[in-house]
């Protein structure tokens, strides 16, 4: 099954993210844990797109689309704004942003601990982030 939502680039539009994850994770029987794991990480990559990729304006918006299939569930969520580098990318000590009592800096290092396998590509008109979770067998 494919959902598909158009998100506008503004904070307030984050709760219209979550309320659309839950309710097209409902078929996949998820427990209150899993469910809410998958929104976190899904909704922190969108916040960092349409914070520092698209400096929160209205005008320019994110697409995601959510594929559930009987084993996984993938998340695509696609913007034509600045491109994330993940190459470039260093993930914190946690100790160092305790110690520093820095807010933030950890969002990736939290998806990548929810989620199975990230992806990242970019080409002329869009950058894509997939985000892939397999489901146990019931």
């Amino acid at each position: 099954m494919r959902h598909e939502l158009k998100l506008y680039c503004e904070k307030s539009r984050l709760a219209e993210l979550r309320a659309f994850i839950s309710e097209v994770l409902v078929p996949a029987q998820l427990n209150a844990i899993s469910e809410n794991q998958l929104i976190l990480a899904v909704e922190e990559v969108c916040a960092n797109l349409i914070i520092h990729s698209h400096q929160c304006n209205p005008k320019n918006y994110i697409l995601l689309t959510i594929h559930v299939h009987s084993d996984r569930i993938i998340f695509e969520i696609k913007d034509s704004g600045k491109a994330f580098n993940i190459i470039e990318y260093k993930s914190p000590e946690i100790n160092a942003v305790v110690k520093e009592k820095r807010k933030g800096g950890l969002g990736l290092l939290l998806v990548r601990k929810i989620m199975d396998k990230i992806e990242f590509e970019t080409d002329p008109s869009f950058n894509t982030c997939r985000l892939i979770k397999k489901l146990k067998s019931k």
